[in-house]
């Protein structure tokens, strides 16, 4: 297995393709075993893709907390130079986008292009939704609880008028083969608080490369209302929309060659 020490940490990555070199950076609870993951999408067809399992999750080391966002970005930064790369282009998806985001506040060398997708900047431009505020619901309650949420069509008529296909979908988001792992709990619960604590919103007009905002037009977790916010507080940023929800970047087939266009412009 691939597995970089960072200041004493093990994380585990996967790295393919050719072209431009593209840090993914995952979102909640990301785990590179859970297949399709980002190596079965278009992007690793286009670039030198190199994804991670974050600190807390899937095959990386799971230290004690709290952990924090400035750690998370400060991975990611130490990874690229432990691959050789000064700097990249950088997708952020979700909590991810959370992490990108302290990135390239942080290391802003490090970052060539920005797409920040289906994220948010916390404090005063609005926080995603408060996943830690329902780690008690889990398997099915935890996505039937979110599912009228990450895609707000698929309110109570839509789970009415489409049984079947609400059905599969509950099953697919409770399926979580890795739950009863050594640490998964703890490590998982460490990125729920770090993230409660994102807020990168006064820092945002510091940004200054090209910054491609990706929103789904009925996300209900990282809200359009904030999308708007925070293209508008980001200088030269460009606000795309698709149609789906927070997953928009399965939903609609427009998602992926919009970005590939973005980072290679």
């Amino acid at each position: 297995m691939p597995n970089a020490t960072l200041d004493g940490l093990s994380f585990y990555y996967e790295r393919a393709g050719s072209g431009p070199p593209l840090l993914f950076i995952s979102g909640t609870g990301g785990d590179l075993r859970v297949q399709p993951n980002v190596f079965a999408s278009p992007l690793a067809k286009a670039f030198d893709l190199l994804a991670y399992d974050q600190r807390g999750l899937g095959r990386t080391g799971k230290p004690e907390g709290p952990y924090t966002m400035a750690q998370y970005a400060d991975d990611a930064a130490a990874l690229m130079a432990d691959q050789g790369w000064d700097d990249a282009l950088v997708v952020g998806v979700s909590f991810g986008g959370m992490v990108a985001q302290e990135l390239v506040l942080r290391h802003p060398r490090r970052v060539r292009r920005l797409v920040l997708a289906c994220t948010s900047p916390g404090g005063a431009g609005g926080a995603s939704f408060p996943f830690h505020e329902i780690e008690h619901l889990k398997g099915e309650e935890r996505a039937r609880h979110l599912m009228p949420i990450s895609d707000t069509r698929r309110d109570a008529a839509w789970q009415k008028a489409n049984p079947e296909d609400y059905e599969r979908f509950v099953q697919l988001a409770a399926a979580d083969p890795y739950a009863g792992e050594p640490g998964r709990a703890e490590g998982a619960w460490n990125q729920l608080e770090a993230r409660s604590h994102h807020d990168t919103w006064d820092r945002l007009p510091q940004i200054d490369c090209p910054v491609l905002i990706a929103a789904g037009r009925y996300d209900g977790i990282a809200l359009p209302a904030t999308q708007e916010r925070m293209a508008a507080r980001i200088p030269g940023a460009e606000l795309r929309w698709f149609e789906g929800g927070h997953l928009f970047m399965i939903q609609d087939r427009a998602a992926y060659p919009a970005i590939i266009a973005f980072l290679t412009a």
